[in-house]
């Protein structure tokens, strides 16, 4: 049996690991969604890396995951608890002392992402039917509207302070019809910053809810 502890994205709702929870509970396995105070502007990456080294209390050589923003609050809760291993699931993957607002210009996320958009033939404005929910079904996106609030600018200028990130086993997973993040993207950022060649699953950026199945049989695998 493993421990997963599961860290959402911007908003930080737990609800987001719903579909996925479920499905490694029925393997046996114990995992925590953690619910994030994304909409507090108090609270920062420390803040979130401390809640999350709450869930993992005295579990050890935890799984932790981590979606979206969430891979800014990984490194910082990696060098603190006790964790097996890393599963950065279509994440923003940062450098010590970068901040969630930098890495954007930084990564050259947006010429990334028009580029996807011209290439595949949908909007290049940014809307969440386009670039969340195209491939997540109805009546989840409809269950999980209550759920949503939006990410406070207090983590986006929070400083990601770790000093390297941790030598412990790690894994990126890539959707490979993510539009917020394309696919292209991802595999460039995961190899300039980890040196890692992201695993690929059918699904957009909001994964865990499009392919549950497949998210859940990934996280197991060893």
């Amino acid at each position: 049996m493993s421990t997963f502890v599961l860290i959402p994205g911007a908003g930080g709702t737990a609800w987001y690991w719903s579909r996925v929870v479920p499905l490694l509970q029925e393997a046996g396995h114990h995992a925590i969604a953690v619910d994030l105070p994304g909409d507090d502007e108090s609270a920062g990456l420390a803040d979130y890396a401390d809640l999350v080294m709450d869930a993992i209390g005295e579990h050890e050589g935890v799984v932790l995951v981590a979606q979206s923003l969430g891979g800014f609050t990984a490194p910082l809760v990696c060098e603190k608890a006790s964790v097996g291993e890393l599963v950065l699931v279509n994440a923003m993957i940062p450098v010590p002392g970068e901040t969630p607002g930098a890495w954007w210009d930084n990564t050259g996320w947006s010429a990334a992402q028009q580029t996807a958009a011209k290439a595949h033939g949908y909007s290049t404005e940014f809307d969440t039917e386009t670039y969340f929910l195209h491939d997540v079904p109805p009546e989840i996106a409809a269950e999980g509207e209550p759920h949503q609030r939006p990410e406070a600018n207090a983590a986006f200028e929070s400083v990601c302070n770790f000093a390297a990130w941790p030598r412990i086993p790690t894994r990126v997973l890539s959707g490979e019809g993510d539009r917020f993040f394309p696919l292209d993207f991802q595999r460039r950022i995961a190899r300039e910053r980890l040196g890692i060649e992201p695993d690929v699953l059918p699904g957009g950026h909001l994964l865990a809810l499009a392919n549950p199945d497949g998210v859940a049989r990934y996280l197991q695998r060893s």
